[in-house]
């Protein structure tokens, strides 16, 4: 999987005429500045240097701390026009220079707050992209549990587990339904849950939102038929006896749309 192809047609879904080769070719341009600057040097953790320092410091990348909940934080084409962004596209943008350099990055799926490790072979560091791409030891990975869960957190070394690109464009596409889900625009949250459902078409969760977001669109029989479906593939589900119901009333046109649905 290309990542940044693949959040650039999530982005696409807001912006039909987005054009993805022209900000692929924009990642491409800020890796070759980055090897311009460089000149001939090959050490890994100098073209890590390299790298922080274009994006955060001559290009600008910063959180954004203001507005977190903005969708526009999850556009990959927004946040390099906009220079802000959520940790996770931040990290992608982090990801997808260095690795066209060449270098060992992964990212890791941290509780909370997405970072990027360099997994070198004689050192391994973790970089928060929401931080100005600060570098810190793995053996720091406990203070930021701190900082987001108030020390009620343990650290379990499962939370430094390398994320796969599909783990990343799965956080990507939840976080925006979680976005949607809280601004009540049920429209945009079924199109993200839609493509979440192609990633894993057999999620209870999103089989469950789907059905949920075409009631309140008012496509009943839709509902009824997705929420049938979920009940099949969650049988035990703690939820059943409810949805029953709840596919009982979108049968005889008594659904009434409430709000909390969404999960």
């Amino acid at each position: 999987m290309d990542l940044a192809r693949a959040a650039l047609l999530v982005a696409q879904e807001e912006y039909p005429q987005l054009s993805v080769d022209l900000y692929l070719a924009r990642l491409d341009q800020v890796a070759e500045e980055v090897k311009d600057r460089l000149a001939n040097e090959t050490a890994p953790l100098v073209i890590l240097d390299e790298v922080i320092q274009t994006l955060y410091g001559r290009r600008k990348l910063k959180g954004n701390r203001d507005a977190y909940y903005d969708p526009r934080n999850s556009f990959l084409n927004d946040v390099l026009d906009r220079g802000v962004g959520i940790p996770l596209t931040l990290g992608i943008v982090v990801l997808e220079v260095g690795w066209r350099l060449g270098l060992p990055l992964e990212g890791v799926n941290f509780p909370g707050h997405f970072l990027v490790r360099f997994a070198g072979s004689e050192v391994r560091l973790l970089i928060d992209p929401f931080d100005q791409g600060k570098i810190r030891f793995e053996d720091e990975a406990q203070q930021l549990l701190d900082q987001g869960y108030g020390g009620m957190v343990p650290m379990r070394s499962t939370f430094l587990r390398p994320a796969s690109k599909r783990d990343m464009l799965t956080r990507l596409l939840t976080n925006l339904k979680s976005i949607y889900g809280k601004i009540g625009d049920d429209r945009r949250a079924l199109a993200v849950v839609e493509r979440l459902l192609m990633i894993r078409p057999t999620a209870p969760v999103e089989s469950r939102s789907r059905g949920m977001l075409l009631a309140r669109l008012g496509r009943h029989e839709e509902a009824a038929r997705q929420l049938e479906a979920y009940l099949r593939v969650s049988p035990t589900a703690q939820d059943r006896d409810d949805v029953r119901e709840l596919v009982r009333e979108l049968r005889a046109g008594r659904y009434q749309a409430g709000e909390g649905e969404l999960e």
